[in-house]
């Protein structure tokens, strides 16, 4: 079971926060995710339920072509899947992988050390 670290408590904390767990994002071997990307994927791993490309462009009041495109990437990574909506055949819900389940916990991971000072 998973611990939740202490936040950081001042806006300085957390955009050192933040720095530190881009620099590490960077510097591991995989997909380099621009900020919508991982905007997108947060989103999808941090929310529960089943979202839509409609949902995900509501939710980050971004325009529905830029997540689709975000989705692409993400789809082409392998972090994130396209199933079909058996409620609205017109559209998609984005699911979970292993492999963008595997990099949320890493994200965790880098966040922990991070915030731990190492």
């Amino acid at each position: 079971m998973e611990t939740s670290m202490p936040r950081p408590s001042t806006p300085d904390e957390f955009v050192a926060l933040l720095h530190e767990t881009i620099v590490a994002l960077v510097r591991r071997d995989g997909p380099d995710l621009t900020a919508r990307q991982l905007a997108v994927f947060l989103r999808v791993y941090v929310y529960a339920g089943p979202l839509t490309g409609r949902d995900l462009a509501e939710a980050l009041d971004l325009q529905k072509s830029a997540v689709s495109r975000a989705l692409d990437r993400l789809v082409e990574a392998d972090l994130v899947s396209r199933l079909p909506n058996p409620q609205d055949r017109r559209s998609v819900l984005v699911g979970r992988t292993v492999k963008g389940t595997a990099l949320i916990r890493e994200l965790r991971t880098i966040m922990r050390e991070a915030r731990s000072g190492q």
